[in-house]
């Protein structure tokens, strides 16, 4: 039995970059010599054994063979006589097909050293046409190793478009559509994941509502960048500036989408986008089956995003409006992440990238102080009720008139 830890962990650690998990190869063992061991037993369709006090993965060295389309269809051979290059074989790209044995010697039968010094993203071998799965997560390492100049070998990229046209993207499921996008999002560069899945021609099947927006003309006077798809990307990088959070990423992504649906006739104009997007933004999340609170931030900055924008035109009762329609009082986190998102599509155009957006500020302090209003005076009065809520929305309508006093010309 020889173990070997294989994949992200090697390939992280000649990077130089955090290694948050290992992965294990286990040569020559049985499912049994495992079990005697004291591993767990957790995969069904191969070997996967948890480590009795690590708990990290161990498989066993193992061949695929695929036997029907999508990424599921594979038959599996784990076996003692499978090596360790056939097990590294099966692999996606060069840089994660290598391995480190106990004495810290890097086994690499497939150059990916070679790849990470030349910074390219190669598959290992033909097999990897086998799983469209791979597409994804091709792209998603494009996103997250973009700063340190990775790029997509041609000869991977083409095979990724041969891949598109045989239909095999078209097996994909929604989690595992949503597991990659979701991962993406977390990354540096996730407008990288969407650029890439563009390119190869996958987008307009897994992102369509997405995809359309390229070629789609905006005003030049408020949107130099003038595609709609383009200012989308850019929208994404701005919001990665501004935050970590996934689901305002996710929003700054959609915020958009209802222009992918305006009439050729009223281009460049995209009067009422903002509603226009809601429904596209309903019926994306539920094709990928996409989390609540993900989609819920994504309506609320497709339906609002021109409220922020036009701030200090906003009356009184519009902005009470909006931090009632928001629920900005209860949920002051997701109106600070809805701002955020804004802040982004006001930044992802060129020669915007470092606007102030004040904006942010002055709705954030007007959430603030009706969140603080003093309204013993009404409880005073033993209100209950719809006369309790009137007069609690006129206090709070008055606050926002005397906010709105103060506001920048």
């Amino acid at each position: 039995m020889q173990i070997y830890i294989v994949g992200g962990a090697v390939r992280d650690d000649l990077l130089k970059y955090p290694v948050h998990e290992k992965d294990w190869v286990v040569v020559g063992a049985t499912p049994q010599q495992m079990i005697d061991l004291g591993f767990t037993q957790v995969g069904k369709d191969f070997p996967v054994f948890l480590h009795p006090q690590t708990k990290e993965e161990y498989a066993l060295a193992r061949t695929e063979r695929k036997t029907s389309p999508g990424y599921t269809g594979f038959t599996v051979k784990a076996a003692p006589d499978v090596t360790l290059e056939q097990d590294l074989y099966r692999r996606d790209l060069t840089i994660n097909a290598m391995a480190r044995d106990n004495n810290h010697n890097i086994i690499d039968p497939f150059n990916g050293q070679s790849d990470i010094q030349n910074k390219i993203l190669r598959h290992v071998s033909p097999a990897f046409s086998e799983d469209p799965v791979r597409i994804l997560r091709v792209a998603r390492f494009a996103a997250r190793y973009h700063h340190l100049g990775f790029k997509i070998a041609d000869t991977t990229l083409e095979l990724m478009k041969s891949m598109v046209l045989q239909g095999e993207v078209n097996a994909l499921v929604a989690e595992r559509v949503w597991q990659e996008l979701h991962k993406a999002l977390g990354e540096r560069h996730p407008e990288i994941f969407i650029q890439t899945l563009r390119d190869c021609g996958a987008l307009k099947i897994i992102l369509p509502e997405i995809d359309c927006l390229f070629g789609v003309p905006q005003p030049e006077k408020y949107h130099p960048e003038i595609d709609t798809g383009v200012h989308t990307l850019m929208v994404l990088h701005q919001a990665c500036l501004l935050t970590n959070d996934k689901t305002t990423r996710f929003a700054a992504l959609c915020h958009d989408l209802g222009k992918g649906i305006t009439p050729k006739e009223m281009w460049p104009a995209h009067h009422g986008h903002e509603e226009g997007g809601v429904p596209l933004v309903e019926q994306l999340c539920t094709r990928l089956r996409i989390p609540n609170e993900f989609r819920d931030l994504a309506v609320m900055t497709a339906r609002f995003h021109l409220h922020y924008h036009r701030a200090w035109e906003l009356r009184a009762d519009t902005i009470l409006k909006l931090i009632e329609q928001t629920d900005a009082l209860r949920k002051p986190q997701r109106f600070e992440n809805f701002l955020l998102a804004c802040m982004a599509d006001t930044r992802g155009r060129p020669g915007f990238e470092h606007e102030p957006c004040a904006q942010t500020a002055y709705f954030l302090d007007i959430a603030h102080t009706l969140g603080k209003l003093d309204i013993e005076d009404l409880k005073a009065q033993q209100l209950s009720g719809k006369a309790m809520a009137d007069a609690l929305r006129e206090k709070r309508l008055a606050a926002v008139k005397s906010l709105i006093k103060n506001q920048p010309s």
